[in-house]
């Protein structure tokens, strides 16, 4: 490396030692192996004399590029609290008590701050490596996803917003069609219109991380857009939940769930009933 270097640099050995500051004879060791073990200042020294420059780094993809190291990014946290966060852990917010694994006391996670019995810290990490490298993995593909609007081949009514990978993998999507309500209306032609939602998805292994909270703000930023005034839903379990914390409120009517169900097996329509 050194002498395609000094080759680039259309340099001698000589003119290199000078401009570096280093005998001669160590150019040439380097060069033609004698000095196996040369001092990191000795070979930066010679590498930018001769126009290059020694970076460290982590191996690329291709595993011909470098790539930077990325900077900590609670050093600031780990500052304040001298030091007692370590460096190879991430060190993130305590904001609920969920976020915080000494909360195994809080079976439902549902106490108000002023009823819980241990203080809570600012700041907590993973001491779990697999933990560790879930959560990393989660933060770089919620860096480079991708958001958009994708209604080709639905119908005009029909609404479908993904969150995919740069490679279009699909990692989110939501669903939702417009409803008529001038049939809903006893004063039909009023203009008003509104949306229901179908479902909001999410992989395995991504939940509760901001996907689906980010595709219902963009369907509200696209409804806001279109000039649609609501937006409806039935959920049940978790679903409810998620979409509370998406600003969603409970309505006043009382809505009943039907199911049909069919044994294993059983083929054909089902039976006639009379007077229904």
């Amino acid at each position: 490396m050194l002498r395609a270097l000094r080759r680039r640099a259309d340099l001698s050995q000589r003119e290199l030692a000078g401009r570096a500051g280093v005998p001669k004879s160590t150019v040439a060791r380097i060069e033609s192996g004698g000095l196996v073990d040369p001092r990191f200042r000795t070979v930066e020294r010679l590498v930018r004399a001769a126009g290059g420059e020694v970076a460290v780094g982590v191996a690329g993809r291709d595993r011909e590029r470098l790539a930077a190291v990325p900077p900590v990014p609670h050093d600031g946290w780990r500052d304040d609290a001298d030091r007692r966060y370590p460096a190879h852990l991430d060190v993130r917010e305590v904001r609920t008590l969920k976020d915080w694994p000494g909360a195994w006391w809080a079976d439902w996670y549902n106490l108000p701050p002023e009823r819980w019995p241990l203080p809570v810290p600012p700041a907590t990490y993973d001491l779990d490596r697999r933990r560790r490298d879930r959560r990393r993995e989660v933060d770089r593909i919620l860096r480079c996803l991708r958001y958009r609007r994708d209604d080709v081949g639905l119908p005009a009514t029909s609404w479908r917003l993904v969150a995919e990978l740069p490679d279009g993998a699909l990692v989110g999507e939501l669903r939702a069609h417009e409803r008529s309500v001038d049939l809903l209306s006893a004063r039909p032609g009023d203009g008003a219109r509104e949306l229901v939602l179908d479902g909001v998805l999410v992989a395995p292994g991504l939940h509760r991380v901001g996907i689906g909270r980010r595709l219902v703000t963009l369907l509200v930023e696209g409804m806001d857009r279109a000039g649609i005034g609501a937006v409806h839903a039935i959920a049940e379990g978790g679903g409810v939940e998620f979409l509370l914390a998406c600003d969603f409120r409970l309505g006043g009517s009382r809505l009943w769930t039907l199911s049909l169900r069919r044994p294993p097996g059983r083929r054909g329509p089902p039976p006639p009933n009379p007077g229904r």
